[in-house]
């Protein structure tokens, strides 16, 4: 299985946020930090904000935060809002499926599974477990360039 690239950074902006004690954080920011273009961040926060993670404000003076605990988001509940779908093998899309096996086949329900199991381990994690300790926070906001105090 190989997440798209849209779910890794909308992982990535939820660690820098949550480590940003509440300060209003900019895509300019993830992007100088983390070398992504700030354009393709622009629609990960987007989609982050819509879905109810990132709390936006526009404006000259704005910019995102976490929406809520970063304890009560789920890394399985941020895949399922950034991830365009999870058909692990063509018959997974029945619109597209030309698969002459599928009627008899047994690698559809055991793929199934598996794709289950993986979404039911990272509902188990949340940010802040991704996160760590205090310890592991400070040296997020040191690798990301953010200091105590400084936006």
């Amino acid at each position: 299985m190989r997440l798209t690239l849209h779910s890794d950074y909308a992982l990535r902006v939820l660690l820098f946020a949550a480590v940003s004690k509440q300060q209003l954080v900019s895509t300019r920011q993830i992007g100088d930090a983390l070398g992504i273009s700030v354009n393709h961040l622009a629609k990960v926060v987007n989609r982050l904000g819509r879905e109810g993670f990132l709390e936006i404000r526009r404006g000259r003076n704005g910019g995102f935060r976490l929406a809520r605990d970063p304890a009560s988001i789920r890394v399985g509940d941020v895949l399922r809002a950034t991830e365009p779908d999870f058909h692990l093998a063509e018959c997974f899309d029945a619109g597209a499926n030309s698969c002459l096996m599928t009627p008899v086949c047994g690698i559809t329900p055991l793929f199934a599974e598996a794709r289950d199991a993986f979404l039911h381990v990272l509902d188990r994690k949340s940010i802040a477990d991704i996160i760590g300790g205090p310890a592991s926070a400070r040296r997020y906001r040191e690798l990301f360039g953010l200091t105590d105090g400084a936006r």
